[in-house]
């Protein structure tokens, strides 16, 4: 069986971004890309924060260029799932779900966060059509609009803050009587006129005809119903790394990311790096994914020659 210098998994801007650079270093490199190719931003419209993008580009055009720019570099790309790893024995050892075997020298983790969502109905419909679960990402589209923030922790608290910077009026829909966030956060979101808190209310539908109008919500302790209308609806309920299978063979934080060294992507197990959402619980952009794909690829190049 052949020894891959290195194997990458997932194929969003830090996957990808490492495949380049490790191509160009003639590593070979070996990328599997999953089920969901591109990651999130395949779910995303438009792109207008990608540096060299001055006109915006659609998240699905932005990750075939990537893609593109790997391959030409000599990524070989499989769109298949790793199911199984073992990181105690060198060279790693990799399984596909078909149990097909990989070896390889160093591996690369790319396998990015999901956002957490409410599914409710609507809410596919609407994505990237008025519903959004960044608001870094998203905000400057909602610039004089009014907006449905959900969640009561400290990401809603962070994301109904952030978008008043473009928006007209942001309505939080907590389903407690109390935040879960910071006393810091709600102080700010609690003294900003632009914010309105609905306690106790849930979103129950996402109403629209091409494009989100409404909300359908309910409150909890009434059982009253009642409609809100609004251009924009962003789910701030936290996000889930994509680590599962990784669960005993490295060191994680409570949350599922992967414990990382200071300024650097190096994991608890020699030779395995791990760049994107599966360590960054705060940033979750493309620009700083693929700066930490940068960063690995060049980490597990150095832990080759160095071996």
């Amino acid at each position: 069986m052949d020894i891959q210098d290195t194997v990458i998994i997932g194929s969003g801007p830090a996957g990808y971004t490492a495949a380049i650079y490790a191509a160009r270093a003639d590593m070979n490199p070996l990328l599997f890309a999953g089920r969901e190719p591109g990651g999130q931003l395949m779910l995303t419209s438009d792109v207008e924060n990608w540096p060299g993008e001055a006109d915006g580009i659609m998240g699905p055009d932005l990750m075939a260029k990537l893609q593109k720019q790997a391959e030409r570099f000599g990524t070989r790309i499989k769109n298949e799932v790793i199911a199984e790893v073992d990181f105690s024995q060198k060279p790693f050892l990799l399984k596909n779900e078909d149990g097909e075997e990989i070896k390889a020298k160093t591996v690369i983790i790319a396998t990015g966060a999901v956002a957490l969502w409410l599914d409710i109905p609507g809410e596919k419909e609407f994505q990237g059509k008025g519903v959004s679960a960044c608001a870094t990402c998203d905000g400057f589209f909602f610039r004089d609009k009014k907006v449905v923030v959900v969640g009561g922790g400290d990401s809603a608290l962070e994301e109904a803050t952030f978008i008043t910077k473009f928006a007209r009026e942001v309505i939080m829909l907590v389903r407690r009587d109390e935040f879960r966030g910071s006393k810091a956060m709600q102080h700010k979101a609690e003294n900003n006129p632009k914010i309105s808190i609905l306690w106790n209310t849930e979103a129950k539908e996402l109403k629209g005809d091409g494009v989100l109008k409404s909300v359908k919500v309910i409150n909890n302790k009434t059982n009253e119903e009642s409609e809100i209308e609004t251009d924009g609806f962003f789910v701030a309920i936290g996000h889930k790394p994509a680590t599962q299978i990784f669960e005993g063979q490295l060191e994680m934080e409570e949350k599922g990311y992967i414990k990382h060294a200071p300024d650097s992507t190096k994991t608890s197990v020699p030779g395995v790096f791990a760049a994107g959402d599966v360590i960054d619980p705060h940033y979750r952009q493309a620009i700083t994914s693929a700066g930490m794909g940068c960063m690995a690829a060049l980490e597990a190049e150095k832990h080759i020659t160095s071996a």
